[in-house]
């Protein structure tokens, strides 16, 4: 994940990136909080309960059970 996703209003993952975790190794140490992963479900995306961060599922990623 590159610091342009950060920016963006959403972070694109690809198969190789499951499971889901935030915060994610490109997001500031300052900004931290505890580390919970993400429940992508049926839609492919999922909300950081702490920070709000959106994760989404690049279109055509394989998403493997986990």
């Amino acid at each position: 994940m590159s610091q342009s996703q950060q920016q963006m209003s959403h972070v694109e993952l690809d198969g190789d990136d499951l499971p889901a975790f935030c915060p994610n190794p490109s997001m500031p140490i300052w900004s931290s909080h505890p580390r919970v992963f993400i429940d992508l479900g049926n839609q492919g995306e999922g909300k950081c309960p702490y920070c709000g961060t959106v994760y989404r599922l690049k279109p055509g990623a394989v998403h493997h059970g986990h």
